[in-house]
């Protein structure tokens, strides 16, 4: 399993601490450090059936500065997975890549659910 996401994110601590305390083997992976490729967006979103708009970090400087809570809709999801590709801080943090599973952002039921 991999728990991706930026490591100053507050979310993304939160999630590595609830992996770490519940025993709960995971590979961390720096988003700035590896930014993900097109392809990799594509297929996560893909294999998380989730609307294309979990996966932007919607509270962050870069979403608001780039006014895409009005212009996502007008990209395709080619040109938002090329736009989360390049910058990192627009993805919603953490993403969990755990074999077919994806899911974003730290649901502590649902990860209850999943992984207890």
């Amino acid at each position: 399993m991999k728990v991706m996401g930026i490591e100053t994110c507050g979310t993304y601590k939160k999630a590595v601490k609830w992996f770490r305390e519940n025993n709960i083997a995971f590979e961390t992976v720096d988003l700035r450090k590896h930014p993900l490729s097109t392809e990799e967006i594509e297929k996560f979103h893909q294999l998380s059936g989730l609307p294309i708009k979990k996966f932007f970090n919607t509270s962050g400087k870069v979403y608001r500065e780039l006014d895409l809570k009005n212009k996502q809709t007008l990209l395709s999801d080619k040109e938002i997975y090329h736009l989360l590709s390049t910058n990192p801080m627009l993805i919603k943090r953490p993403l969990i890549v755990d074999g077919d599973y994806v899911r974003t952002g730290f649901q502590e039921d649902e990860y209850r659910a999943k992984w207890l």
